[in-house]
């Protein structure tokens, strides 16, 4: 119940009550107010300064979560990282080399490579820059998966194509020759029989009889079939794909006509001694992406490792060649 207050009025000489104006009354409920305001503000600011509210305790989680698993992702993404570049390193040093293949780049796996994020700066991203950055990363790991997935579909055709390859590939001796006897000059700068200066010879020659046949040294179709003004007199040369093509020249004569499928073993003609020649003969080359190769590498089909060895140091003899 409220009090009522009385004050003594000296000039009646009488108890008279108190009387309060409305805007006293006015101005002390706004003053209360104010300073409950006041006060509420005071002890939220500061109790928030040590407290967090319920919001940011689960945004703080959040966050917390999110770095935990940014931390397990990008992990994650190393190691596949470290796997792609084992299988990018298989790829062009094992698989490809096997095939004489050139190596895939980097540059073609992936045009700009990502660079590593260090985990010190999760805690300075936003959520959209963590999904950033993983999706940046798995983006790398795609491209460079998706090369990848190309080129082993490229070695699969080389290993569909091996056999054709090995069939292509010059690995006997155009002459039969099991003694080795037949070996008269070598690849490499020889002595010109005719203008007896140091030439670069291309291939090999094997003496024998006129009439001694002459065989495919590997399967091809016969490019060229006749006589050369160039100094191989009578020649022929198979394209047998894959990059390798050879020459027999000097001829007695031809058995195989341009266009012809030929096998390895094939006679294809017989010893001779035309064209720029000093005696019957066979002059051999192997041609390997237009570069003239040393053929005494690739007799591997017909020689054991102790006649390889001593062919290899009948042809390195520094002598004259015969054509």
């Amino acid at each position: 119940m409220k009090k009522t207050k009385y004050h003594f009025n000296s000039q009646t000489l009488r108890f008279e009550k108190v009387q309060t104006p409305l805007r006293v009354k006015l101005l002390k409920a706004l003053g209360f107010l104010a300073a409950s305001i006041a006060t509420a503000f005071l002890i939220v600011f500061f109790a928030f300064q040590y407290i967090d509210s319920p919001k940011e305790k689960i945004l703080k989680q959040q966050n917390d979560d999110l770095r935990n698993n940014y931390t397990i992702l990008n992990e994650r993404i190393k190691q596949l990282e470290l796997q792609m570049k084992e299988l990018e390193s298989r790829d062009n040093n094992v698989y490809r080399s096997i095939f004489e293949a050139q190596p895939v780049p980097d540059s073609a796996r992936v045009k700009e490579m990502q660079e590593k994020r260090e985990v010190s700066l999760v805690q300075a991203m936003s959520e959209s820059e963590l999904i950033q950055g993983i999706a940046a990363q798995l983006n790398n790991l795609s491209l460079r998966s998706g090369y990848q997935m190309k080129s082993y579909e490229e070695i699969e055709d080389m290993v569909k194509n091996k056999e054709k390859l090995l069939a292509a590939i010059p690995a006997i001796q155009p002459v039969s020759n099991k003694d080795l006897s037949r070996v008269a000059s070598g690849f490499g700068y020889r002595i010109d029989p005719v203008y007896k200066t140091r030439r670069f010879h291309a291939g090999l020659d094997f003496t024998a009889p006129v009439g001694t046949p002459i065989y495919a040294t590997a399967d091809g179709v016969v490019k060229e079939a006749g006589y050369n003004t160039g100094g191989y007199g009578n020649n022929v040369v198979i394209n047998h794909g894959f990059g390798f093509q050879t020459l027999y020249a000097h001829m007695y004569k031809i058995k195989a006509r341009v266009g012809q499928k030929v096998k390895r073993g094939e006679v294809i003609g017989y010893i001779g001694n035309t064209g720029k020649s000093t005696g019957p003969h066979l002059h051999y080359e192997v041609h390997k992406k237009g570069q003239p190769v040393d053929p005494i590498y690739y007799f591997y089909n017909d020689l054991t490792p102790a006649q390889f060895e001593r062919i290899t140091k009948l042809a390195k003899a520094s002598n004259q060649s015969l054509d």
